[in-house]
């Protein structure tokens, strides 16, 4: 983890904030280490930050005023990355997300699958398969930025993008696999639908699910995701988790 540190950059990003920039790759290890340092940072700031923003790889770093000496704030971040930590003490949970992936609610899974020469079973059996891990939200509220889609599903994402992708809508682009928590424009393929709500700005934590934690997707018919879509109108649908 040591090796980790000393492949961090630092950078001063505007008046206001510092962005802490990691090794280029998408890698468990380094997220739980970001994870960490996010922690740590907040806890030592308390309320001098105005916010630590997560990606795959970086920290970026608002602060509620201007930077004054940035040598000697870098200095101070530095100090806070914990070169040993205890990866039991991340509270995780996995999240079992249903998702009917019927051609009448994905209408781009047809092509999807020819265009990937496989079955629509196979194209389901390897979507629902892995545990993806929730990297770091945005793009839109709510949106979860995954990692670990199989190989074989992995597919450019479209030449030119919709100009609307309905809320709900499970998608495959590039090599990353997401929910549209909104109606959005969105250039990737939609092999899917799931009707959870991925941000509720009425609740206390409006999105569920957290950096760090597991998404599993469950394979449900028509008939089950119209039941469970009328649940949720409701309020009355509890989304099955387990603590990892």
């Amino acid at each position: 983890m040591k090796d980790l540190e000393t492949k961090f950059q630092y950078k001063h990003f505007g008046e206001d904030a510092i962005l802490i920039q990691g090794p280029p790759i998408i890698d468990e290890i380094l997220l739980e280490s970001l994870l960490f340092y996010k922690k740590s940072i907040e806890k030592f700031y308390d309320k001098l930050i105005v916010e630590v923003i997560l990606s795959y790889n970086s920290l970026l770093i608002y602060y509620t005023s201007t930077i004054e000496d940035i040598y000697d704030e870098i200095l101070t971040l530095k100090s806070l990355f914990f070169d040993d930590f205890d990866r039991q003490t991340l509270k995780r949970r996995l999240w079992k997300i249903p998702v009917c992936y019927s051609e009448s609610l994905a209408p781009e899974l047809s092509s999807f699958a020819i265009n990937k020469s496989m079955d629509i079973d196979e194209i389901v059996s390897l979507h629902t398969t892995p545990l993806y891990t929730v990297y770091f939200i945005g793009f839109l509220p709510g949106f979860l930025y995954l990692g670990g889609l199989d190989n074989k599903l992995v597919t450019p994402r479209k030449s030119t993008p919709s100009l609307k992708l309905e809320k709900g809508s499970v998608a495959i682009g590039g090599s990353q696999t997401g929910v549209y928590p909104s109606d959005s424009p969105g250039g990737w393929h939609v092999i899917g639908k799931t009707p959870i709500d991925f941000f509720d700005i009425n609740l206390e934590k409006p999105c569920f699910a957290s950096p760090g934690d597991k998404i599993q997707f469950m394979s449900i018919e028509e008939y089950k995701y119209n039941d469970i879509s009328e649940l949720v109108k409701r309020g009355c649908f509890m989304l099955e988790s387990d603590v990892l």
